[in-house]
């Protein structure tokens, strides 16, 4: 895998760094040893946060319920879990959704 990446049984968990406030929201590469989502909403209220977990939820094909914010709700730095999909399944999923990022 990678270092923004791993697979926990049949769970995968991402290790991301966000950019609240961003004009759209998108995969923007890689920060370190993170993946860096830009987002579209404002760091008020959880608004973030739940933008990042539509976005996932989209870009993943999989419902909201099963991301979980495991760390990092009021952080830049975030940890994420998604139910059901493998850290094999996750990077292919982002991307083909996000061609430009380096992943």
């Amino acid at each position: 895998m990678s270092d923004w990446l791993r697979s926990d049984g049949p769970d995968a968990l991402l290790s991301l760094h966000v950019q609240p406030g961003a004009k759209k929201t998108e995969v923007a590469g890689l920060y370190g040893a993170a993946l860096k989502i830009r987002l579209a909403a404002p760091p008020v209220d959880g608004k973030a946060n739940d933008c990042l977990i539509d976005f996932l939820a989209g870009a993943l094909g999989v419902a909201r319920r099963r991301i979980e914010l495991v760390s990092g709700a009021s952080s830049r730095a975030k940890r994420v879990r998604i139910g059901g999909l493998d850290g094999a399944q996750v990077r292919a999923c982002l991307q083909r959704n996000s061609p430009s990022a380096l992943l």
